[in-house]
């Protein structure tokens, strides 16, 4: 929107004895408060592209592990977390689905067999079952739960997960094989399948079974969402690489070939996360590919530069999933409360470099208010 300020000064001329003068004064519209001597130029604000009737919006966002009771020490945040997601609920709200991805286990007591006595940079959370309250209360529809920190107390830590969502009314993906959510928006059915780097979920190193998943729920839906939690991690990884990633010597897949793969067999919409970073963006076959969304929510973590940016990524999507544009919301979390939104918007920037270098002509495109377009 483009405000502007414009004064109509008109001449009053008072008479007195002699003596004349001129006084400059405002319309009869204008308040005295509207008056500025100021020479600066006026501010201007540019709206996102107009949603079509048609449309689809999906909010996205990367990591969130609002707090854990393990160990004890690690302790939980101020006010119970409740203000965690309180300064984004309005940006998660507005769209027709919101997605995260939740990593760690809802769960209260359990035992966890992950992490040995003397292991180090090995975490096992466990998420108290309370917090899911602050997922709805956000705004979120749909969770993945294929990530590598699902299943850090077992079997009972997933399904008490999956029974805190399901009582909240969140859908989620990845749990196990059978776990693939089905949404009814605007009279369409969109399936989410999550894909992760271990056993339990859909595996992004098994491209010709992604296929295969994929392509058997396009049969079923009118649009494809794909999650994936993979690639390597940290400030290392902002780059999308070609080939396999390795992590502490584990796959973490071939990205690049994965998410063109699955687009071929029917996926819509991509979203990445665990990096830890915001990676670059993508549109391939007028498909969004957003290769990581970075932390958006993560109690406790070491933040340093990029690892403290984040955004939610809002995609409009087509009738039948093509990519019409979309917006980033420029979020920071260098403190331990939760995103805000970044007035610096740094991450505009970034994403539009790290785009850039490693997709070229394929590079979303990113205009200095975040609106994206292909």
């Amino acid at each position: 929107m483009l405000f502007r300020k414009s004064l109509s000064v008109s001449l009053l001329l008072l008479a007195v004895a002699a003596l004349g003068a001129s006084v400059s004064c405002s319309n009869g519209t204008a308040q005295a408060d509207q008056l500025s001597h100021s020479t600066a130029a006026p501010i201007v604000k540019v709206s996102p592209t107009p949603v079509r009737a048609d449309a689809i919006t999906i909010a996205a966002v990367g990591d969130i592990m609002l707090g854990s009771t393990n160990p004890p020490e690690r302790g939980l945040p101020p006010q119970d977390g409740a203000r965690m997601l309180s300064e984004v609920k309005e940006i998660l709200s507005a769209p027709d689905l919101a997605f995260g991805n939740l990593e760690g286990p809802m769960l209260e007591g359990g035992t966890s067999s992950k992490c040995g006595p003397k292991s180090r940079k090995c975490y096992a959370f466990r998420v108290p079952t309370r917090y899911g309250k602050h997922l709805k209360d956000a705004g979120f529809d749909i969770m993945s739960l294929a990530n590598n920190h699902a299943s850090d107390f077992g079997l009972e830590g997933r399904q008490s997960t999956r029974r805190v969502l399901d009582q909240l009314g969140i859908a989620h993906a990845g749990a196990d094989f059978q776990d693939i959510a089905y949404l009814n928006v605007k009279g369409r059915k969109i399936g989410f399948i999550a894909f992760a780097t271990n056993a339990i979920s859909y595996n992004v190193n098994d491209i010709a079974a992604a296929r295969k998943v994929v392509a058997s729920v396009a049969a079923k839906a009118d649009i494809i969402v794909v999650s994936f939690h993979a690639g390597a991690e940290g400030l290392e990884a902002q780059h999308v690489p070609s080939g396999t990633e390795l992590f502490l010597d584990e796959p973490r897949g071939d990205l690049r070939a994965f998410t063109h793969a699955v687009i071929d067999a029917g996926a819509d919409l991509l979203l990445g996360h665990g990096p830890h970073v915001v990676r670059a963006m993508e549109v391939y076959k007028n498909r969004l590919i957003a290769y990581s969304l970075g932390n958006f929510a993560f109690y406790r973590f070491p933040f340093n530069g990029p690892t403290g940016l984040s955004l939610v990524l809002e995609a409009q999507l087509g009738p039948d999933g093509a990519f019409l544009g979309g917006q980033i919301h420029p979020l920071a979390q260098h403190e331990q409360d939760g995103p805000r939104p970044d007035s610096d918007a740094a991450i505009l920037p970034l994403v539009r470099q790290l785009s850039n270098e490693d997709f070229g002509s394929t590079a979303v495109k990113i205009s200095n208010d975040g609106a994206i377009s292909q």
